[in-house]
């Protein structure tokens, strides 16, 4: 019988476990074990992949502990701006919107995009009057705002920094992105952090797959910055042949080496295992200087879960077993890979 797999992330990097209560831990392990439940139930009940990842991403983008949806982090101009793209592993359609406002779950724009258009990828003001024509479901600014976030945008603008997830809650070091044309007065902080993105990928009874990713990008980014998540093959890939997969990480460093496509290319050319394949396009990212993870299924219902980061938000099932939900390493550093496997 075809095993069925569904795996989530809710961001690469994390708080670091000496800054983590216990309350809040729970509170993060409880909204992954949802967006998990949200996506397993319809795979179970004979569902398709491509309904389950966008269920646990619609979940994922209406918690607000996540940067997707409501939980999303400030731009430059203190506004929410948004990124999201799914993808089927049986046609290759595919669906994605950029820079959108207002758009309670971004998700759910991008598979009206692959359904209702011509085009794969929208973005800004044309993105958000396809949505008002579809009269998808808006928000308010209001509905964005979280203190937390906030916050951090404000320190972010006051010190000049396009700041990751989190980045402030812990000791940083500045980096810049190689080989690229940063603004000399504007600086990145180092993303030993939660990089905050949310996804996922699944493998239905048919063996056909799907990825979902979602994002709020990063904190007082400035000149319309658009990261990996909506970029087919960056930070999101489905291809029945081989795998699907969702991304999270600092999402210049998976643009420049297609990161999402390139696992599916291990597989394919190189005929490697999807573990195989996982690790050495992470291995990759961290060779250039880029932190973060990934999730992934093969159609055998196979998951790969690897990051090289302090932890990754993440939770997989499959129908050999029970629900798994992880924050952090569970074993210590791999020098060989520098990734945790499940």
């Amino acid at each position: 019988m075809q095993k069925i797999a569904l795996t989530i992330h809710g961001g690469a990097g994390t708080i670091l476990k000496s800054a983590m209560t216990a309350e809040l831990e729970e509170s993060y392990r409880k909204g992954l074990h949802s967006a998990l439940e949200a996506g397993w139930n319809i795979l179970k009940t004979g569902g398709n992949a491509l309904d389950a990842v966008e269920a646990s991403v619609i979940s994922l983008e209406d918690n607000p502990l996540f940067n997707a949806g409501k939980g999303s982090v400030f731009t430059h101009d203190g506004k929410n701006e948004m990124d999201a793209l799914i993808m089927d592993g049986k046609t290759h359609n595919s669906g994605a919107v950029a820079s959108v406002k207002n758009i309670k779950n971004p998700i759910k724009l991008a598979r009206l995009v692959m359904e209702k258009t011509e085009h794969i990828l929208l973005a800004g003001d044309g993105a958000n009057e396809f949505a008002g024509q579809m009269k998808f479901e808006l928000e308010p600014d209001e509905y964005f705002f979280t203190d937390f976030r906030y916050q951090q945008f404000l320190k972010a603008r006051a010190e000049n920094v396009v700041q990751l997830d989190h980045a402030d809650e812990i000791q940083n070091s500045e980096f810049r992105i190689q080989n690229s044309k940063t603004n000399p007065e504007s600086k990145i902080q180092n993303p030993k952090s939660k990089i905050g993105t949310v996804g996922a990928a699944a493998c239905d009874f048919l063996g056909n797959l799907a990825a979902a990713t979602s994002t709020g990008g990063m904190t007082n980014k400035k000149f319309g910055r658009i990261g990996d998540t909506p970029i087919i093959g960056a930070g999101t890939y489905a291809d029945n042949q081989t795998c699907a997969v969702s991304c999270t990480g600092h999402g210049e460093f998976f643009m420049q080496t297609i990161a999402a496509y390139d696992v599916a290319c291990r597989m394919k050319y190189k005929k490697l295992s999807l573990m195989e394949s996982t690790n050495e396009v992470v291995e990759n990212l961290r060779e250039i200087g880029g932190e973060g993870g990934l999730i992934a299924v093969d159609a055998k219902g196979n998951v790969a879960l690897p990051f090289n980061s302090e932890g990754m938000y993440r939770a997989f099932i499959t129908s050999d077993g029970e629900p798994v939900v992880e924050i952090y390493q569970n074993f210590p550093f791999r020098k060989q890979f520098g990734t945790e496997l499940i």
